[in-house]
């Protein structure tokens, strides 16, 4: 059966990120030798493993506020890093559950 509709995560995923997941499937998971087939250090592997990670995890949190949905666009798209971007949605919520609880 085939997927009817992409996951927005994959969605918001570039066509080498995409080619990388079936890459590491074919791999069975192994990253050393993904990182043969690259032609690249384990470390290097391990490094663009998590980054698309962090680009999953960005994209599969769905929140219907427009600040929060920019900062994760920008994120994805590496016009922002992932970390500053987890700060700033954090905070923005923090300053917004604590103005509510005053407010």
């Amino acid at each position: 059966m085939a997927i009817e509709v992409i996951p927005g995560w994959m969605a918001q995923l570039e066509e080498e990120d995409v080619a990388f997941i079936k890459r590491f499937v074919l791999a069975s998971g192994s990253l050393k030798q993904m990182a043969g087939e690259y032609g690249v250090t384990y470390p290097t592997v391990r490094l663009r493993l998590d980054r698309l990670i962090q680009k999953i995890e960005l994209g599969e949190r769905e929140d219907e506020d427009p600040y929060v949905a920019l900062i994760k666009r920008l994120a994805v798209n590496d016009k922002l890093d992932f970390d500053t971007a987890k700060i700033l949605i954090h905070e923005y919520k923090k300053r917004r559950a604590d103005g509510a609880a005053n407010g």
